[in-house]
């Protein structure tokens, strides 16, 4: 028997031979980090006149969230934007409720459009504006009523992909369209703000939590005038409000402020990173590839690629953006260089 006969008669057998995959490449061979994701532009304008079609074609009847995905073209399938964090764009007419349901997925909300509807997550109602994040860890009960004369949109972050892969989706509906609501509005603000009880009073690791607009951009204000970092310019993470850790057991959320005129140093991570462009425009250049990008605009960066962002305007651009890092972290598995 040949080595090409011992490889089939395992495989008919259900095995293989280490020597057949190669993983590991030849002897000294430097094996670095890779994935499918490509770096990839999504259009705000796409986005935008395809969920108002949406909004005409599509009720909340039919379709529980009325969301638009973003598909990376080097993801297998409608999986998501990345191989572990799946992000789409949600529009809630006037006079809508996208009805209560809780899921294994921990997710997030960035408001995008529109202002002064609600999120409620385990009995806590949370108003939603332009620029607000919103946390709907796993498991809690959550449902949106929007109560205003406008349509709202909202980027919704969840770690499906994630999930999928590990086998762990579960899904439930609540008894009733709304759940009640149980607790003066933005209560989590007092119970996990600067100033606290001693005592933890959730159940939840990851507590739901909103992060007012107007706190996030004083910062961002304030800092413009520090050097910043080298690689991010104006650089926040949303920290998570129980233990000062990432925003999210497996998603970090973070937003920066590439000043006017500002290009920043080049670096590559382990962590795959989606951005939405909140203000401004600019660009971003990943490996060899530029992306030129402005406001509404989302892309992705892949894991272990080289990019840089600039912005050559007049005006101030912010991204708010979303990362796998936490999930990497906890594995050992983050590694970052610096060009």
């Amino acid at each position: 028997m040949n080595l090409e006969d011992l490889n089939k008669d395992l495989a008919t057998k259900q095995l293989a031979g280490f020597w057949a995959s190669n993983i590991t490449g030849n002897d000294g061979d430097v094996i670095e980090p890779r994935t499918t994701v490509v770096p990839y532009l999504w259009k705000w304008d796409d986005i935008y006149n395809g969920l108002l079609q949406a909004g005409e074609l599509v009720s909340l009847e039919q379709s529980e969230r009325r969301t638009i995905r973003l598909l990376n073209p080097g993801v297998p399938g409608t999986t998501g934007a990345t191989n572990t964090v799946h992000t789409s764009i949600q529009l809630v007419k006037p006079g809508e409720i996208a009805k209560a349901h809780r899921h294994t997925l921990t997710a997030l909300r960035f408001v995008l459009r529109g202002g002064g509807a609600f999120t409620t997550v385990e009995g806590e109602r949370f108003t939603m504006h332009p620029g607000d994040l919103i946390l709907t860890p796993q498991w809690t009960w959550h449902d949106h009523y929007n109560g205003t004369g406008e349509n709202i949109m909202w980027l919704d972050g969840h770690d499906g992909p994630l999930l999928k892969a590990l086998e762990v989706m579960a899904v439930e509906p609540f008894s009733q369209k709304q759940q009640p609501v149980e607790a003066m509005p933005d209560f989590s603000l007092h119970q996990f703000g600067w100033a606290r009880p001693p005592e933890q009073l959730s159940e939840f690791p990851d507590p739901p939590f909103r992060y007012p607009w107007e706190t996030t951009y004083e910062s961002l204000k304030a800092l413009a005038s520090t050097p910043g970092d080298e690689c991010d310019g104006v650089l926040l993470r949303y920290v998570n409000p129980r233990n000062g850790g990432f925003t999210l057991r497996t998603i970090g959320c973070e937003i920066q402020m590439i000043r006017p005129g500002e290009k920043t140093r080049s670096h590559r991570h382990t962590s795959t990173t989606i951005y939405h462009v909140f203000r401004g425009s600019g660009a971003t250049i990943v490996n060899d590839q530029r992306i030129e990008w402005s406001e509404g605009d989302f892309f992705t960066v892949p894991l272990w690629s080289w990019h840089q962002h600039e912005n050559g305007n007049k005006d101030e651009a912010i991204l708010f953006s979303v990362n796998d890092r936490p999930v990497k972290e906890a594995f050992g598995l983050y590694r970052e260089e610096r060009g």
